[in-house]
């Protein structure tokens, strides 16, 4: 195991550059570093994927689709920070699972640890539990606690990044370290054999 570095792939759902999520995902990533881990974060903004058209992909996928298949292919683990957008899961963080799921699954046997960050008094209540299906549906373990609602976001941060609420703070790094221990042992499971 001592020859395996867990890899992370890190998104936020949201593209607003000052979004909520990209700053809880800051956190998470700061935390995830302090084990030992490769840390790679894709920004869905820059990678400009198409709106999800089977159409698009009959002369080979878009650049962007490949390149998020590849980023979600050499993970181990991923971290999503998942705004929720009208009680649901976002636009942008749905059409990217369905390109990078599309034709082949490379999200299959990976761990996720999600959470969130929204204005409203639940969270992301809602895109969490709708984000757990769809995850669920292409074969991604995800620990089932500590579950992270950060609630009355635009109140929830300080001018640093960090967030007001410690106790909120411990629990998205129990859920990083906890799904960082889970990798581990999947990994050494397997070489086990």
């Amino acid at each position: 195991m001592e020859n395996h570095t867990l890899h992370v792939l890190a998104m936020a759902g949201s593209l607003r550059a000052e979004s909520y999520n990209r700053k809880a995902l800051q956190i998470a990533k700061k935390t995830a570093s302090e084990f030992d881990v490769d840390i790679h974060e894709i920004d869905l903004k820059a990678l400009a994927l198409p709106v999800f058209d089977a159409d698009l992909r009959k002369d080979g996928f878009p650049e962007p689709v490949l390149k998020l298949k590849k980023a979600v292919e050499t993970a181990d683990i991923i971290l999503i920070a998942a705004p929720e957008y009208n009680h649901s899961i976002a636009g942008s963080l749905k059409n990217a699972i369905d390109w990078a799921s599309d034709k082949t699954n490379p999200f299959s046997g990976k761990v996720a640890a999600i959470f969130g960050a929204s204005t409203g008094i639940f969270g992301t209540l809602r895109s969490q539990l709708q984000l757990r299906q769809i995850l669920a549906s292409l074969n991604v373990e995800m620990l089932p606690q500590p579950q992270v609602y950060i609630r009355s976001a635009s109140e929830a941060f300080l001018p640093d990044g960090s967030l007001v609420d410690s106790r909120i703070t411990k629990q998205l790094h129990l859920l990083i370290e906890e799904t960082i221990k889970l990798a581990r042992r999947n990994i050494e499971n397997k070489i086990k054999g």
